[in-house]
Order: structure tokens, then sequence, then C-alpha cells
């Protein structure tokens, strides 16, 4: 069996001094804080399976920007074998409406202040702060 990385797409959406984040039910970070998202399916671009998962998993409807960084996750068994790869790639998306309501493998979803993730004052994912700082410096009018 061949072994290949999946892709996966996170939105990044920031509106009015808030951001967007869903509270993940599944491992590897089951109950942290971290941007919606999900695979890439066969023949969709990055840019459209970011505002697919984001509409699926909070109800949220935005518009891709740009892409941000790209992060290796590398999930290990307790021996410390790969077990998975993703190359997860963020999404700059600019809200146009909704309320976020969670839904498929989201336990929540809810706008926070950016200061408090900034601060890393929340349960999150590693690396969500240093993205949405990616996300602010390429667009200054989101702060």
């Amino acid at each position: 069996m061949q072994r290949v990385p999946r892709i996966g797409a996170l939105a990044v959406v920031v509106d009015q001094g808030h951001v967007l984040l869903v509270q993940r039910s599944k491992a590897p970070d089951a109950g942290l804080w971290g941007f919606p998202g999900g695979h890439v399916e066969w023949g969709e671009t990055v840019l459209q399976a970011a505002a697919r998962e984001l509409m699926e998993e909070t109800g949220i409807e935005a518009t891709p920007q740009a892409y941000l960084g790209n992060l290796d996750l590398l999930v290990r068994d307790s021996a410390g074998q790969i077990t998975a790869h993703y190359l997860l790639v963020g999404v700059s998306c600019r809200f146009e409406s909704g309320t976020p309501i969670a839904a498929d493998d989201a336990q929540d979803a809810r706008w926070f202040p950016i200061r408090q993730v900034l601060d890393r004052d929340l349960a999150m994912s590693a690396r969500v702060p240093d993205l949405l700082s990616q996300a602010l410096a390429r667009d200054e009018s989101l702060t």
C-alpha cells in the first residue's frame, strides 16, 4: 500500500474583530478549537473545499480570498509510528452570511474575539494563532 499525505483545507474567517472557530469532535484534536475545514475532494480546489467545509461544519457562507500558510499534521501511534499525514492549507475567507451552528464533525461553532485567540486564552489546536496572524497580516482591515 502506497502511503501519501491527504490534503485538507482550513477556512479562516474573520469579521468585525472576531474569528470563527469550531470545537473538534474527532481525533487528533477532539475537544480543541480550530478552524473549520476538512479533506479536499477529487476535482475540487483547496479554495472550493474551504468554502464547502465551512458551510458543512458551521452553516456560514464565505468567499475564499487567498491561500495562507501550509501546515503538516503527522498523527503518530503510541509507538511513535506515523498513522496519518495531512497537509493542511489555510484559506482566508470573507464572511458573507449566516449564524454559526455546529454540524458535521464539529461539537460547537462560535465567534471568538481575535485578541483571545492571539493571546492563546483558549484550548486550541497548536497553530491556530499563527494561521490567524497570517490572515491578519495579509489584510489589516480585518482587525
